[in-house]
């Protein structure tokens, strides 16, 4: 409660405050980026896919199956959400995942920005030629009753294929059950995706009222080019079931997808001893650890090391005159396919992006062999 009372006296953003143990999860936020890639069947299926139509409605099944690691696996878990590490700035995680069928899809994340925190984002898989990078920071607040957070940044998908681009923006949400001792995410307000052929699905996310409704609960509409009339709707729980119907065929409503019929696969890293400092398993290890047996003495301790080593860095830098390298991920100003599919989507671009820089990943020691 003394926690709680904090928040809610706490002006403006508040997503870099510092948590009380009991909340913590052993995890860092850096880490988040897995779920964009976690069912590369889903992930590689729309390059497959010759009809333009058909293939947009691939690309939307593939978003919405990536909501629930997003946003409800830790409470599946745990029990609860917990809060995540805050990824110290040039942290990494990097894997990949290898299956029979879709081959090597690759997974580099890296904290780009500490104030404000931005992670930066890439998972591509050559043999189908597709590839998603963006970014996205978090911006939260406190108001009845609830924690608000509200996500800033981008994806984008490529399939090389189509030379197509789709623009994924991304959803607020908010903490419900705090003061019940029992937090869960909850999406709210809208997003959408916009491709460059000219295909649009919007996005409404709602939940469990006080008296009715179901968690978890959205509808989409998926739009053909120059139409202003939506062709499908899409409804039902982004964590569960889902319907699709058609506009133009009556009483026609089908599932669309099924999130317990589909497998999560295992996510490859190094083992931590082969890992760099800087990598997000290795530099928590400690903490994460005792998150895992309760030993709040020891999460502080070693929490408070890797953050005073941290402010220590930056006030180095400072002194310098210099400013902390990022080594995947670059500020770009972008005038290429991003600001035209932008505009398509009625979305005002970020005036600088982060964009991954493969070939120098390619030739690092992180990259997994």
């Amino acid at each position: 409660m003394t926690f709680l009372k904090s928040l809610a006296s706490s002006k403006g953003d508040i997503s870099s405050i510092t948590a009380p143990p009991f909340i913590l999860s052993g995890t860092s936020l850096v880490e988040y980026s897995r779920f964009w890639g976690e069912m590369p069947s889903m992930f590689v299926a729309p390059s497959m896919i010759i009809d333009q139509e058909e293939r947009m409605l691939a690309v939307v099944r593939w978003f919405i199956a990536t909501l629930k690691g997003s946003y409800t696996s830790r409470n599946e878990a745990l029990g609860s959400e917990k809060k995540p590490l805050n990824p110290f700035l040039g942290e990494l995680f990097v894997g990949k995942w290898e299956t029979e069928d879709e081959g090597t899809t690759v997974l580099v994340s890296e904290q780009v920005s500490h104030h404000p925190p931005v992670t930066g984002y890439a998972v591509y898989n050559d043999v189908y030629g597709v590839e998603l990078q963006g970014y996205n920071g978090q911006k939260a607040s406190f108001a009845s009753m609830s924690l608000n957070v509200r996500q800033v940044g981008h994806a984008l998908l490529y399939l090389k294929k189509f030379d197509e681009y789709y623009y994924i923006t991304l959803p607020s949400l908010h903490i419900e059950g705090l003061f019940y001792g029992a937090p869960y995410v909850e999406l709210e307000q809208s997003t959408s995706i916009t491709a460059s052929n000219g295909f649009k699905a919007s996005f409404e996310y709602s939940g469990k009222g006080y008296f009715s409704g179901k968690k978890n609960t959205f509808k989409a509409k998926v739009y053909r080019p120059n139409e202003t009339d939506y062709a499908y709707t899409i409804s039902g729980q982004w964590s569960g079931k889902s319907m699709i119907a058609s506009k133009e065929k009556k009483k026609n409503e089908s599932l669309f997808y099924d999130a317990s019929e589909h497998k999560v696969e295992p996510l490859i890293l190094k083992p931590i001893e082969e890992q760099s400092e800087y990598e997000s398993r290795r530099a928590w290890d400690k903490v994460a650890k005792a998150v895992e047996i309760v030993d709040y003495d020891t999460i502080h301790v070693e929490k408070s090391k890797i953050e005073n080593e941290q402010r220590e860095l930056r006030k180095q830098e400072e002194e310098a005159g210099i400013e902390w390298e990022r080594r995947y991920f670059e500020q770009v100003k972008d005038d290429g396919p991003l600001k035209e599919v932008a505009e398509l989507a009625g979305v005002e671009p970020d005036d600088l992006v982060w964009r991954f820089k493969r070939d120098k990943f390619e030739a690092s020691v992180d990259k997994i062999e």
